[in-house]
């Protein structure tokens, strides 16, 4: 699995012009799946997220996780992350899981982040989603259960 981690102040998902899923300030998570992605990788990355310290103590430098501000979590799952485009100009996505693989273990990452306790939401796995956020910093991490980096 793939995560792209945004700390915003913001963030919203509309489907059909519908918000279906709202934060404050917390973290923006998109995720993709890839083929060969199990429960593991979903729990490894959780705890990462749950753990890493990106939110300013008071003294302005980044000793808090968003546990520590009870900050909330928006879940967008994308694809697009697992793709490979060393060959050509358009990128490729076998790698990424099918949806019957794929949104099983979308929903165990969410049901993991809500054992936290902190406001999770999501947007709707396939959908098309217009996502809007406000990013704060801007602070940007990558994680990937397959490198742990």
């Amino acid at each position: 699995m793939r995560v792209v981690i945004q700390r915003v102040s913001e963030a919203s998902v509309k489907v059909d012009k519908q918000i279906v899923g709202e934060i404050g300030k917390g973290l923006m998570l998109l995720i993709g799946v890839d083929e060969s992605d199990e429960n593991a990788d979903a729990e490894w990355l959780v705890k990462k997220i749950l753990d890493v310290r990106v939110f300013s103590d008071e003294d302005g430098k980044m000793n808090h996780s968003v546990k520590d501000i009870n900050g909330e979590i928006l879940c967008i799952s994308q694809f697009t992350l697992i793709s490979d485009y060393k060959k050509g100009n358009r990128p490729s996505y076998i790698k990424a899981a099918k949806p019957d693989k794929a949104i099983p273990l979308f929903e165990y990452f969410k049901d993991e982040i809500k054992k936290s306790g902190l406001k999770t939401e999501s947007g709707i796995f396939g959908a098309d989603m217009k996502v809007s956020l406000i990013n704060d910093g801007p602070v940007t991490l990558v994680f990937d259960s397959k490198t742990k980096l």
